[in-house]
């Protein structure tokens, strides 16, 4: 067994956190990350385990991933091998959260000086840009935080990254294009706490990992996968499995050779009996113009179940009844909008994944009122 000690994270102090990292890769006490000294004391984990992190939270209660040293420095060299080589980062996110923690085992495997930022800021994103030194440079970002810093004077900053890492939250096809033409280089990152951070770039399984199908819910295989669990035996054994896979909840399929997540099968929204995959619709919002950032969830409807429900932070004015007019054409009638919430920005936890239980329970939803037509 090996002991488990927690370690209270300072956002604005990486080197401590960093040096913790270090002695845990190199065997060392394993670590828990944690944002607040009131956590549970000491406790012993098994043999090679160096880091227990917390899941978001995002599909139910956190839950804690016991990752080995093996599988953060199998993670780090496989990014590093599909970006082009190692390279310094700069970590914009809440380090305690796996995403942040990779960025500074990334560091720690490169040998490299990570960049912090205290909060995140689009002017404090072009400063900390600016104190990087190494021939390569890499960040990790999420959706909302590159949205926002294309909507700032970051451009020069973003386009000077040999690669960014877009992850936490699904990636809408028009933000990705716009990055694209924009000259930014993001790569679309899948993975999780179990599976120490992205482990699918693109659509395409880092070396050392695979992705399984099972009746569209996707199964990850391989080197980064936890060994389960901490304190939940029952649950590992649900989710894990003896040959290094973890099965994931998520829907998928393979479009051109490459995995497209669809989202978690709790989240399928059931109305009248139809089946719709909230990343869909999504993805038909975020190319309308008005549309800065978009979720849709069901929310409960008396007749059908639920109803395709769809938050939005619009750059302009819009209505339900324009968006049900300008998607017709794209989706199916009961696949279209039929509640709207406007909001100046969406509720996040984590480290930036929607608060869909937030947004699920607000009481600010307009309702589309029209009888439907050729709708469950």
């Amino acid at each position: 067994m090996t002991r488990l000690l927690p370690f209270v994270v300072d956002p604005r102090d990486l080197r401590n956190y960093r040096r913790a990292l270090h002695e845990a890769l190199n065997g060392g006490d394993a670590i828990a990350p944690l944002t607040d000294a009131g956590a549970p004391g000491e406790t012993d984990v098994p043999a090679g385990v160096a880091l227990v992190v917390s899941t978001s939270g995002s599909t139910g209660r956190p839950k804690r991933a016991m990752l080995t040293a093996g599988n953060l420095r199998a993670s780090a060299t496989a990014t590093h091998e599909r970006l082009g080589g190692p390279g310094q980062w700069l970590l914009p996110m809440p380090p305690q959260h796996i995403a942040g923690t990779q960025v500074l085992i990334r560091s720690i495997v490169a040998g490299t000086e990570p960049v912090g930022l205290g909060r995140f800021g689009t002017d404090e994103f072009v400063r900390a840009t600016a104190e990087l030194t190494g021939e390569r440079r890499y960040t990790s970002l999420v959706p909302t935080q590159l949205v926002r810093l294309l909507d700032s004077d970051a451009l020069t900053a973003l386009r000077s990254y040999d690669a960014i890492l877009l992850g936490g939250a699904a990636s809408a096809p028009a933000l990705l294009q716009r990055a694209a033409d924009a000259g930014v280089r993001v790569h679309t990152t899948y993975g999780m706490s179990e599976t120490a951070g992205g482990c699918v770039y693109d659509g395409v399984p880092l070396e050392g990992t695979t992705v399984e199908l099972n009746d569209d819910r996707i199964t990850l295989r391989g080197n980064t996968v936890a060994l389960g669990y901490l304190g939940e035996p029952e649950l590992t054994t649900e989710v894990f499995d003896t040959e290094g896979g973890f099965r994931t909840g998520d829907l998928g399929r393979f479009a051109d050779g490459r995995l497209q997540v669809l989202g978690r099968a709790d989240d399928l929204i059931n109305t009248g009996g139809m089946k719709v995959a909230p990343r869909l619709v999504e993805d038909a919002l975020s190319h309308l113009p008005q549309v800065r950032e978009t979720v849709v969830l069901g929310t409960d409807h008396p007749e059908w179940g639920q109803v395709v429900s769809a938050a939005v932070v619009a750059r302009s004015p819009i209505t339900l009844a324009g968006i049900r007019e300008t998607l017709a054409a794209d989706l199916p009638p009961y696949a279209l909008p039929r509640r709207l919430l406007v909001l100046d920005k969406l509720p996040l936890r984590g480290p930036g994944k929607p608060d869909r239980l937030a947004l699920r329970t607000s009481d600010q939803w307009q309702d589309w009122m029209t009888p439907p037509v050729a709708e469950p």
